[in-house]
């Protein structure tokens, strides 16, 4: 998908460490081309993790190259240039680049084509800058620091491919990535918190854990559940669906593909139409043999077009909302092969996903209501570090990125904002970021160890129902049509599984853990694995994920298997235990608890369960 370009607003909207690492990106480029000067440079923003430049070259950018741009970077903030802006007219923009002295560290015989390409698509309206510090002048918005001595610490951290402006269809360029803090403290502890992260990587986790696979037969992006991974998939299942159920929600089922005709009702047709699987067209032929295409079905890349049709199959008076339909869809979207990453970013997803459709008199409670259940998720997760981000629209691309309809935008905002600070949950506006008919709110979780996660999104439309004719008859007999509130607070099981992986570092709650007991007998007699099958067969029927390992390895070797398996619980059983009632409880990653009574062990396990308790 192509990168979208940031407006002169959103720019100066930067904090102090954007500005930090959107001037270390300058020089990064200024070390590049002391070292390469013939570098055709693209464009260099800061990003969350850091900042990137892109560029090409036909020297290939290693790790091993580093040391020697890292140096020239050294030299360039000990230099302590200032960053000079200079506002230029589009002519003198265009003669610059044509010169090759934009995006370099002088003349040069090659024109900076990718900036000129860049400045074609400055809207007229817009100011045109550059910021020069030392010799290297860029095409640039701003802002920056004050000095280039001003970047505290930096390191480059790897490099990739990326194509310019996003665009496959444009040239593959290479990515360069750094990252920067105010000083060296921060910087250091980043990358601590960096080689944690790498522990608790999900790929990693999922293949150790045998929880998910990805197959190049089946295809990139498109996740296998293992029985271990369906095991998570099944018990959030379950608790969205309780919960649900709890809420007055109403579960439905719909088909995995589509019309196009549906889509382009809803405007996902050509609004979306980059994030969705290219049409599959069904041909005849007809009475010349000519062949035509008869018809276009989609891949399902969202649920709420099947949900609106849900709703207008059966007429609904006042009396009849909020009406709240439920369903834990499968959806596919087209995600470019190289934003792929894990299950973070997948082609196939299944989605908790629920759409309600009521009165604008409803709407404060059913999106307070909403916003409890995900507090309430939270709290089961043990997730005390999140924010919403609400995302509203930019009236100048009405028509454009978002539906034409002002008044509504206004109102719904206004809603939606009155809401946020009656419920006191702690949120952030982002202005020209909201859904293309009507605002959202992205719900942003940090992990256990600091790490920021996007799990799930929260949205109003104002405009879809009345694109697919739904209305209900109000009290006085007249036909309205409902608002909708677009939700999913568990998001997709991909992204979230992914992130409880790296949140748990694979150390699930018992409740959740694939294998939740292991029964480890202290020998392979007969009596003790009669002992170990018994007390497995009574947890099983009672629910509880539990196994026997009766191999005749030491109890030691037993130990260390199901720790190394992040098993839960291990019961440990011995001739001695057997003779007292007990089992012996092992935790893992705590040691050994001691010995307790068969059925006080059994009965807290049941209820640790069943509460789904956060150990």
């Amino acid at each position: 998908m192509a990168e979208e370009r940031k407006t002169l607003e959103q720019r100066q909207q930067m904090s102090d460490l954007e500005r930090l690492r959107h001037s270390a990106a300058h020089v990064l480029a200024t070390a590049i081309l002391k070292i390469w000067p013939e570098a055709q440079l693209a464009a260099g923003p800061p990003v969350d993790t850091g900042f990137y430049y892109d560029l090409e070259l036909s020297h290939r950018i290693t790790p091993e190259d580093f040391t020697r741009i890292e140096e020239e970077m050294r030299k360039e903030t000990k230099a302590n240039n200032v960053f000079e802006r200079q506002v230029v007219s589009r002519y003198e923009a265009l003669e610059l680049a044509t010169k090759g002295r934009i995006g370099a560290l002088d003349d040069r015989a090659t024109a900076s084509k990718f900036k000129l390409d860049i400045i074609s698509g400055i809207p007229e309206h817009e100011e045109i800058s550059l910021y020069r510090n030392g010799d290297f002048v860029d095409l640039c918005a701003g802002p920056h620091v004050m000095r280039t001595g001003n970047i505290g610490a930096f390191k480059l951290t790897h490099v990739a491919s990326a194509y310019y402006k996003g665009d496959e269809r444009n040239p593959q360029l290479q990515r360069i990535y750094g990252t920067a803090f105010k000083n060296k403290t921060e910087l250091e502890a980043y990358f601590t918190m960096q080689e944690e992260a790498r522990k608790r990587d999900h790929r990693k986790l999922g293949r150790e854990m045998e929880l998910f696979t990805f197959d190049e037969d089946v295809g990139p992006g498109l996740p296998l559940w293992l029985p271990n991974g369906t095991v998570l998939i099944e018990e959030l299942e379950r608790l969205a669906k309780e919960t649900e159920f709890a809420a007055g929600y109403q579960r439905v089922r719909t088909p995995h593909l589509a019309r196009e005709n549906m889509y382009l009702t809803s405007g996902h047709l050509p609004y979306y139409a980059e994030s969705m699987f290219p049409p599959m067209e069904l041909a005849e032929k007809d009475a010349d043999g000519q062949i035509t295409v008869s018809d276009k079905y989609y891949l399902k890349a969202m649920n709420c077009p099947h949900h609106h049709k849900i709703y207008k199959a059966v007429p609904h008076s006042y009396r009849d909302l909020p009406l709240r339909l439920a369903e834990y869809g499968t959806c596919y979207r087209y995600e470019q092969s190289g934003e792929l990453l894990g299950l973070h970013r997948v082609r196939s997803m299944q989605m908790n996903d629920a759409h309600i459709y009521c009165t604008p008199e409803q709407f404060e409670a059913e999106f307070m209501a909403v916003n409890e259940m995900y507090l309430n998720y939270f709290k089961i997760f043990g997730l005390g570090d999140y924010l919403m981000r609400f995302s509203t629209h930019d009236p100048a691309r009405l028509g454009e990125k978002f539906v034409n309809e002002p008044e509504l935008w206004k109102q719904t905002e206004e809603m939606v904002r009155a809401v946020l600070v009656k419920s006191g949950i702690k949120y952030v506006e982002v202005p020209n970021e909201a859904a293309f008919y009507g605002p959202k709110i992205d719900v942003q979780v940090w992990s256990a160890i600091g790490r920021e996660f996007t799990i799930a999104t929260n949205q109003v439309d104002f405009a879809v129902p009345s694109r697919f004719g739904l209305v209900y008859k109000d009290r006085d007999n007249t036909e309205k049509t409902p608002l909708c509130i677009h939700r999913a607070p568990l998001g997709t099981h991909e992204r979230f599984i992914g992130f409880l992986i790296e949140h748990y570092a694979g150390n699930f709650p018992l409740w959740l853990a694939p294998e939740q007991v292991r029964i480890l007998p202290i020998g392979a007699e007969d009596e003790l694995v009669a002992a170990a099958r018994d007390l497995e067969n009574e947890m099983r029927a009672l629910g509880i994920r539990v196994t026997s390992d009766v191999s005749t390895d030491k109890i030691n070797g037993k130990v260390l298997r199901a720790e190394e398996s992040k098993v839960h619980t291990m019961l440990v059983v011995g001739k001695r235990d057997l003779e007292a009632g007990c089992v012996s409880v092992r935790l893992h990653g705590k040691g050994n608890l001691g010995a307790r009574p068969r059925a006080e062990v059994i009965s807290d396990l049941a209820a640790s369960v069943r509460e789904r308790r956060a150990n």
